[in-house]
């Protein structure tokens, strides 16, 4: 489905609904824009890795926030600065400090430790996400969705399994902050959706890297190192990649449930694996293919429940 232009639909910028796909009768859609967040977020993580090594988090996260406001005000000088119009000014600021919050925490766990680790913990987020979805937006977690939860989870263990020795105390510092990583991403989830409601996908990222530039210029002031020339492409990588998740998640969320959306997460552990083959030599277990055959089965006959659901 492609992206509306919500301004050349004549309702009020900001209150319109054209993204918002169908909400619950749409999962073939939101599972499409789904794949679309996973290609970008495995694309943004290589970004990272080669980043880090010379560059500090904050300063990593405003370079990228400047990069996307200029991308998206060359899109919105086009499409018009109008869809910027909104009532929930603050629901966009709570969004985006408790996402900036989670940004920062997973590439310092990235930094901090073994990648076996960074996932280990990181695939918790979709169990957050769902939680959190029935708490606070009421949404109600059938058997397809547990199913999906479950399998999620299982594959994800049975991926991790040859390298759990190198996973180390789960309440070291490291691990610690990626606990807080997955909560924000969790939480951050659930409230794209709710914003999903009024607010256009274009919207929602123009305020995110507008107040997260301002959120990592203070940042990284303490933090600022000249950047090499080899480094700009990784950063506009990371941007570019940054924006295309982003939207890619946000129309995901307007056309389904998070508590269906968010399993179909634990999809991006095999895409990762795949590219730390072809870039990193990093062996190709067998596990890898198993565990992405759960998490693909729980998915799947989510989907067949969801789909199932809807024409009843």
């Amino acid at each position: 489905m492609p992206p509306s232009d919500p301004s050349a639909s004549g309702a009020p910028a900001g209150r319109q609904t054209a993204d918002k796909t169908g909400a619950d009768s749409h999962p073939l859609i939101a599972i499409a824009w789904m794949m679309g967040a996973l290609l970008s977020f495995t694309a943004m993580t290589v970004a990272v890795r080669e980043l880090t090594s010379g560059m500090h988090a904050f300063q990593m996260l405003f370079i990228r926030s400047v990069i996307g406001v200029a991308i998206l005000a060359a899109l919105l000088s086009i499409k018009g600065w109008g869809q910027l119009r909104t009532d929930r000014l603050l629901g966009h600021a709570l969004r985006n400090v408790i996402h900036f919050v989670g940004q920062t925490s997973w590439i310092f766990g990235i930094a901090l430790l073994p990648l076996a680790t960074v996932s280990a913990i990181e695939f918790s987020t979709p169990v957050w996400a769902a939680v959190l979805a029935v708490f606070f937006l009421a949404e109600r977690m059938n058997a397809g969705r547990w199913v999906a939860l479950v399998c999620g989870i299982l594959g994800m263990l049975v991926i991790l399994r040859p390298g759990l020795a190198e996973v180390g105390p789960i309440l070291s510092p490291g691990a610690l902050i990626m606990l807080l990583c997955t909560f924000c991403f969790g939480a951050t989830n659930v409230v794209t959706k709710w914003l999903t409601s009024t607010e256009s996908a274009l919207a929602i990222l123009f305020y995110m890297v507008a107040m997260q530039s301002l959120f990592g210029a203070v940042a990284s002031i303490f933090v600022w190192v000249p950047v090499a020339s080899a480094d700009w492409i990784w950063l506009l990588l990371l941007a570019v990649t940054g924006l295309s998740a982003h939207y890619c998640l946000v129309r995901a969320f307007a056309a389904a449930d998070v508590a269906f959306v968010a399993p179909f997460e634990f999809l991006r552990l095999p895409l990762v694996a795949v590219i730390g083959l072809l870039l990193y030599a990093e062996p190709f277990e067998l596990f890898t293919l198993l565990g992405a055959a759960v998490i693909f089965g729980g998915n799947y006959y989510s989907l067949k429940r969801e789909r199932r659901n809807g024409r009843r």
